[in-house]
């Protein structure tokens, strides 16, 4: 007697009532910049036998998208400093479910691979950009040449994406002067720009995280002194809520986990580069899927399992408390950008 093959739900939904269709995906823990914000200095990366393998990592991407996910973010570390990456992508352009297949870099590799990005079917592409000034730049970045992204996002934008997007850390005392000049760079550009506050995630030593934080209603005040924000009902599924220039015509978004909370109506997860699936990025809920990967090779209904259980363990949202040190030792680049 044949066995009944297994009913998943169409798809996820946490005790919340939140329908999670959007999974960030970590190729890489490994970056080639060491932005002051995400990691310390000297980095010690994971040894290659606790990092998925591409193969291991499609599997993960298709079994969200029969689970109803319906957009996949690659990031790292630096996505684009793994191996053979652009063949994960390539496989999982061909899921025919998914809506978007993006991804976010710091640009560092885009003059060779922004073209290889387009033709393995990514539609969308993040681009980080934290100054303008080439010495603020490696002072933030610690090892990144500011022409080298710059010439990274030209070759994006030959490359012909549907929608490239500036990403930027506003740290107070270090770039908070520059929020008009990176409008002004991604209006003059067609690009789109999303400011983000930082997230407490692992100790640096780099600098004093209250003292360094700059709200988006700072931000956006600052913008305020020179335009006029017209709040749109625009959304990428992620958490920006976005502004038009009126004088422009520009889109700029604001991420804020501290200021605006956006907890209330998340809908994605993240995977890190080791394969921890990890249910709220503020938070420590997780579940273990490089151990069912490895426990049942090939099995993807053991892996849809595992995630259709982990919307148990989904929590309400984070608590950041810049005041103390963060709960959350994991660094930004663990993870998953």
């Amino acid at each position: 007697m044949s066995r009944a093959p297994e009913r998943f739900p169409e798809k996820l939904v946490d005790k919340f009532g939140r329908t999670v269709d959007y999974v960030r995906i970590s190729v890489t823990d490994r970056c080639d910049f060491r932005c002051v914000y995400c990691m310390d200095e000297e980095m010690e990366f994971l040894p290659r036998d606790r990092i998925l393998t591409l193969e291991e990592l499609e599997l993960v991407g298709t079994a969200f998208a029969e689970l109803g996910v319906t957009k996949i973010r690659l990031t790292g570390g630096e996505p684009l400093v793994r191996k053979d990456v652009i063949t994960l992508i390539e496989n999982l352009g061909t899921i025919q479910s998914l809506k978007e297949l993006v991804i976010t870099t710091n640009g560092s590799q885009l003059v060779k691979l922004a073209l290889p990005l387009k033709n393995a079917g990514v539609k969308r592409i993040n681009i980080s950009l934290d100054s303008l000034n080439p010495k603020k730049f490696k002072e933030l970045t610690r090892t990144g040449e500011l022409k080298q992204v710059l010439d990274g996002i030209k070759a994006a934008k030959a490359a012909n994406f549907e929608k490239i997007k500036i990403n930027a850390v506003i740290l107070k005392n270090r770039n908070d002067d520059e929020v008009k000049a990176l409008v002004d760079f991604s209006a003059d550009n067609d690009l789109d720009i999303s400011f983000i506050e930082e997230m407490p995630l692992g100790v640096i030593g780099e600098h004093d995280r209250a003292e360094a934080y700059y709200s988006s209603d700072n931000i956006k005040a600052d913008l305020e002194k020179h335009y006029t924000l017209i709040p749109t009902p625009e959304t990428t599924a992620g958490p920006s809520k976005y502004f038009r220039v009126a004088e422009t015509g520009a889109r700029i978004g604001f991420i804020s986990p501290h200021s605006h909370n956006f907890c209330d109506d998340c809908n994605r997860v993240r995977l890190t580069a080791e394969g921890r699936l990890l249910l709220c990025l503020g938070q420590e809920h997780s579940v273990d899927l490089r151990a069912v990967l490895r426990t049942y090779p090939g099995d993807i209904n053991k892996l849809k399992s595992a995630i259709v259980d982990s919307m148990d363990i989904k929590p309400k949202g984070h608590d950041f408390d810049l005041s103390v040190q963060p709960l959350i030792f994991r660094h930004m680049s663990h993870t998953g950008g």
